[in-house]
């Protein structure tokens, strides 16, 4: 979620920005964000990628113990499919 914000400028740093963003092709807020977040860094935090997990059923398979047998299926038909006369 954001927040709106207001700062207040001089105008010459204003318009240099504005023109700065302008030539960047983004808003000028966009811009503002930008430099905000080079300095202070990211706010993204961490996935955790247990998340994946548990999502759906697998029918039945059991890819630990029929891998092989499903790599070199998804590799012929890969191989058919990229076959070209």
């Amino acid at each position: 979620m954001t927040s709106r914000t207001q700062i207040t400028l001089e105008p010459e740093i204003q318009r240099r920005a504005r023109q700065r963003a302008s030539d960047m092709g983004i808003s000028f807020a966009e811009y503002v964000r930008r430099l905000v977040v080079r300095d202070v860094g990211s706010t993204q935090t961490a996935v955790n990628p247990a998340i994946v997990f548990d999502l759906g059923a697998s029918g039945g398979s059991d890819v630990a113990k029929n891998k092989k047998a499903m790599i070199a299926e998804a590799f012929a038909s890969a191989h058919k499919k990229v076959r070209r006369r």
